[in-house]
């Protein structure tokens, strides 16, 4: 019989590298755009990327990891043209590098970060100062991206910290090589909570919302876009215009996002 705990274990513990390696596609496409995109991002980038086929000339190739992850690969001289960040510390880490074009870098998108359980949880929490999550969480696992490197783990432990109760819980992290495999954790049930952006919550049918993060717990939920300074596919400026098309932004909005650049 296999052991609950072996797939959380997998996940969690030796995810990092897996990332690295599953975050870069085998052979650069020369005639294709080629995306490195936050996790969180799988499900509304995927339906633009199709809608903004026929602008661009052809569909662009997407690779989903942690931004740390697709950050580190960008530095390792992977070939990516464009760089979607979970937040702003990652693009910020490439720019200072010179491995971007820092006039094509922008905000696009904003995001919350919610409290999840499994489906057919019925439990039930207020989010505010103090309030009793480790009771909540009792003999059960919080799972949650990489605290110190998955920008929805940095985001979640911040909100911890601005509530004060992230020390009454800390050694109940199950800690996930990116926010989409923290909610698998969830949705399996093997973490009986986890913290992950509300367009997750969105996408998984497995999980359902216990509470929301106060705006104010947290920096603000920022996703930067960039074109990568060895950027060689001509497509790339059209894909970029297309992300701030009306079209793009209706689509990331069906899938809760916040689209912070007035459309094109």
């Amino acid at each position: 019989m296999k052991r609950k705990g072996l797939g959380l274990r997998a996940i969690a513990i030796g995810g990092f590298a897996a990332a690295l390696m599953a975050a870069v596609p085998i052979a650069h496409a020369e005639d294709k755009v080629v995306v490195f995109a936050a996790a969180s991002l799988k499900d509304a980038l995927d339906a633009v990327n199709k809608a903004c086929e026929a602008d661009v000339g052809e569909a662009a190739t997407v690779s989903y990891a942690a931004s740390s992850a697709l950050a580190k690969q960008i530095e390792g001289g992977a070939p990516a043209d464009v760089f979607i960040s979970a937040d702003l510390d990652w693009m910020k880490y490439l720019s200072d590098k010179k491995l971007i074009k820092p006039d094509t870098e922008l905000k696009l998108l904003g995001n919350e970060i919610v409290l999840v359980a499994p489906k057919d949880s019925t439990a039930k929490t207020k989010i505010e100062k103090g309030f009793g999550f480790a009771r909540l969480v009792g003999d059960g696992k919080l799972a949650m991206g990489d605290v110190k490197a998955v920008p929805a783990g940095k985001y979640g432990k911040a909100a911890l910290e601005s509530l004060g109760v992230w020390s009454s819980v800390e050694g109940k992290v199950a800690q996930a090589e990116n926010v989409r495999a923290a909610l698998k954790l969830v949705s399996t049930g093997e973490a009986a909570f986890g913290i992950v952006y509300a367009t997750d919550a969105h996408a998984e049918k497995g999980v359902k919302v216990v509470g929301t993060f106060p705006e104010d717990s947290h920096p603000p939920i920022i996703y930067p876009v960039a074109q990568t300074a060895d950027s060689k596919d001509k497509d790339t400026t059209a894909f970029l215009k297309c992300l701030q098309s009306a079209k793009a932004g209706a689509l990331f909005k069906e899938q809760g996002f916040t689209v912070l650049t007035p459309s094109n």
